[in-house]
């Protein structure tokens, strides 16, 4: 497995500093020249320690010119720690590594699909890998933490519910399944169920392991320039 191996790298970015998130999409942000931006805030949970006002933030400007948004939020500086909120950068991320075969524990594949439908509840896979053996594999943005100990949920998740009791059905079928936590900031070298915020959340978890579910809390290291992977962090599951 490579280790801090670039596998994104950022347009030039614009910096600022954030005023406010307000009414979830929207984020308020001062750019060096004092103007004040909307940016779009491309994360819909609660950001927990990562949407305190006055932070540093960088922002990605639009291509499209027929977007109502000019900036996007992409990341914040939480106590020296470049934190993504990007949600939708994980699974792109994800891909590359895929599309490289970066992540060793996920063994051998042919050919990668994305959200492909399956379960009986009406859910779609993040990727299914082909191959002698598919996999199931869902992601999951992470940027709650504890020291050095990440954390996921960081509030009460129906959905994370919902994918993790489809996974461990796949796993009961004898199919493979497996959940990428992606680990959002590079300070955090272990990870762990949040049980505080969502403990049912935490018991299908730990159910789903005893069950066959495969569970990779990868750490990623974000910058303004790029996002790079340095590899697996510890489970910790007491």
């Amino acid at each position: 497995m490579s280790v801090s191996t670039v596998l994104f790298e950022y347009p030039p970015l614009v910096a600022g500093i954030l005023r406010r998130r307000y009414k979830r999409f929207f984020a308020e942000v001062e750019l060096a020249d004092g103007q004040l931006v909307t940016a779009h805030c491309p994360n819909t949970g609660p950001m927990r320690v990562i949407s305190t006002p006055g932070s540093r933030v960088y922002l990605s400007r639009a291509t499209a010119v027929a977007r109502k948004l000019a900036y996007t939020w992409e990341m914040i500086d939480v106590e020296g720690v470049w934190v993504g909120v990007n949600t939708a950068m994980p699974n792109r991320i994800v891909y590359e590594g895929l599309r490289r075969c970066l992540f060793s524990e996920l063994g051998d594949y042919t050919a990668i699909r994305r959200e492909v439908p399956y379960g009986s509840e009406n859910s779609r896979v993040d990727f299914l890998l082909d191959g002698s053996a598919p996999l199931y594999l869902e992601i999951k943005s992470t940027t709650l933490h504890r020291g050095r100990l990440a954390l996921f949920p960081d509030t009460v998740t129906t959905r994370g519910q919902k994918h993790l009791r489809e996974l461990t059905r796949l796993c009961e079928q004898g199919s493979r399944a497996a959940i990428l936590y992606f680990i959002n900031r590079s300070d955090c070298t272990a990870f762990s169920p949040c049980d505080e915020f969502d403990p049912l959340y935490g018991e299908l978890l730990r159910i789903g392991i005893e069950r066959g579910l495969q569970v990779l809390p990868y750490r990623f290291e974000i910058t303004p320039e790029t996002v790079r992977f340095l590899g697996l962090a510890s489970i910790v599951l007491a």
